[in-house]
């Protein structure tokens, strides 16, 4: 039976883990560590969660140093999920992404080296490979080229402290889409989805041909789930990711749902940076990695069931 501590747990990726991993019996208790500096409410609200007997919420900052080792007494593993994420506007305050990503999470390891704590899993990013146009695998060394990207790897820096210590993932993470209860959208698909859905139009950056790593939210969740829950898999990084898409592709899922959609280029004589990532992980020898092989067409369909109108 596992007490699992999750840091930004009333979030996008969070408030979907939680609903995952409720009806294990592996799972005795779920503590819920969020700030709520989203403003991210929609997870306290809808229809009762099953065995939500479960569940124990702290509103709180990964800086509190006081309140977080209090949090983590009788915790077995603790899922690193809090982070400022808004990537576009990255480079406009880094003192915002160093505050969170890399010294809260350095406040995050000093609490755990302290605790009885097991397992620990930390949701990085693929943007710690700043850009290539080459696929990059597991084994990359990083080069991050934002200010995001550089506060993620630090905080992995200090993650690292933990491996020879105690069992520790470093799961680098693709860009997420698709609904979930606390849904961002100021990701690029979930964005795309509102405005063509509520607007008939959206707006793309450069040429449209930079690539990206994605993995939807059902397929992160489900991977999350299993690593947190599982205690044979190696102290290690991992990538996680499903595919590497151009934004046209997504204009062209889109159109296919919304026939009537319009789109317009912003400075379209730009390329922008390019990244792909490998979605070939040592991960796939440890669980039953999710191999539905739904396209990014379904998932938008998914997505679009869930808006209102």
């Amino acid at each position: 039976m596992k007490k699992i501590l999750i840091t930004g747990g009333a979030g996008y990726i969070g408030s979907a883990l939680i609903e995952q991993l409720l009806p294990l019996p592996e799972v005795e208790q779920i503590v819920i560590y969020d700030n709520l500096s989203r403003n991210n409410y929609q997870f306290f609200l809808g229809g009762k969660l099953p065995n939500q007997e479960k569940i124990n919420f702290i509103q709180g900052e990964l800086l509190d140093t006081r309140k977080l080792k209090k949090a983590l007494n009788g915790i077995d593993t603790v899922i690193h999920l809090a982070a400022k994420v808004t990537t576009p506007f990255a480079d406009a305050d880094p003192h915002y992404f160093e505050q969170s990503n890399h010294w809260g999470t350095a406040e995050l390891v000093y609490a755990v080296e302290e605790s009885d704590v097991e397992h620990f899993v930390f949701a990085s990013s693929v943007s710690v490979f700043g850009s290539s146009t080459e696929m990059i695998g597991e084994n990359h060394h990083p080069n991050p080229r934002t200010i995001y990207g550089i506060s993620k790897l630090r905080g992995e820096e200090h993650v690292a402290r933990l491996m020879d210590k105690i069992n520790t993932q470093i799961l680098r993470l693709g860009n997420v889409y698709g609904y979930g209860n606390a849904v961002r959208f100021d990701a690029v698909i979930n964005r795309f989805m509102f405005d063509t859905n509520f607007n008939k139009r959206i707006a793309i950056h450069g040429d449209g041909k930079q690539h990206r790593p994605f993995i939807s939210i059902q397929k992160v969740t489900e991977i999350l789930k299993q690593v947190a829950i599982k205690n044979d898999i190696p102290s290690d990084y991992y990538n996680v990711v499903s595919q590497n898409l151009q934004v046209l592709d997504i204009v062209d899922a889109l159109k296919s749902i919304y026939p009537d959609m319009e789109f317009t280029f912003i400075n379209q004589h730009l390329k922008l940076r390019e990244l792909l990532a490998s979605p070939e992980t040592k991960l796939q020898k440890y669980i039953d990695f999710p191999t539905a092989t739904t396209s990014l067409e379904d998932d938008l369909l998914l997505f679009k069931e869930a808006l209102r109108f």
